[in-house]
């Protein structure tokens, strides 16, 4: 069970959502913030979330491309469940068994949050979707912090640990980045700079996530041992 959780759910998870947002583009009716007549998804001009609205920019019914989109997003919930398993690989030390589960209880939370994001089409729950997908982030940066604390603390390689300072940083540089950037309605410039962070973001956490199930799939052979 526990390496059903901690491991093929995070697999799975991450591609699953790599492959729904590329099926996702293809399905795309067009459209963009400053060019509702383009011409499908451009991964410079369109926002992530663009693909689960329940219309395109274009004002097309956008229903193959949100199916995927948000059905992905969704899937999150399920690695927010698999956070909730992986401090049982943590239970030899009492100290990192208690941090990891602090640190789980925040991953369980920003998951459940990013899965709400495929529940609320930004064009129809505009104000909810939007509180779903800043704060997922601001949930990440704690939860990574105590994950930290815990690799270094246990016998998890230090390659892990490493990726998960990485992904610590890249999230925190990223939530700062939501507080100060400029507005992305003001200029196309500033769209294209805003999309494309946030597309960098979304493929440093997907990596992230896959990686780690490798080292948690380490600690439960050293378990085993």
């Amino acid at each position: 069970m526990e390496k059903f959780w901690t491991v093929y759910v995070f697999r799975f998870v991450s591609i699953f959502f790599l492959t729904a947002i590329f099926i996702s583009s293809l399905f795309y009716q067009g459209g963009s913030l400053f060019d509702p007549e383009q011409i499908g998804y451009s991964f410079s001009n369109n926002f992530l979330s663009e693909l689960g609205g329940y219309k395109s920019r274009s004002g097309e019914v956008n229903f193959l491309s949100s199916f995927f989109f948000n059905t992905s997003m969704f899937l999150f919930a399920l690695a927010g469940i698999g956070f909730l398993y992986v401090p049982n690989l943590f239970r030899d030390v009492k100290k990192n068994y208690l941090l990891s589960w602090i640190g789980s209880i925040f991953f369980f939370i920003a998951c459940f949050l990013f899965s709400g994001v495929g529940l609320t089409p930004h064009d129809l729950y505009q104000d909810i979707h939007s509180f779903f997908a800043i704060n997922a982030f601001r949930f990440l940066i704690p939860a990574s912090i105590l994950y930290v604390i815990v690799f270094f603390r246990s016998n998890v390689h230090n390659k892990y640990t490493l990726i998960t300072i990485i992904y610590l940083i890249s999230t925190f540089a990223y939530v700062l980045y939501q507080i100060f950037r400029e507005d992305p309605l003001k200029s196309p410039e500033a769209l294209v700079e805003s999309v494309t962070i946030q597309k960098i973001i979304a493929i440093i956490g997907i990596i992230s996530i896959f990686s780690l199930s490798f080292g948690f799939s380490s600690k439960l052979m050293s378990k085993k041992r």
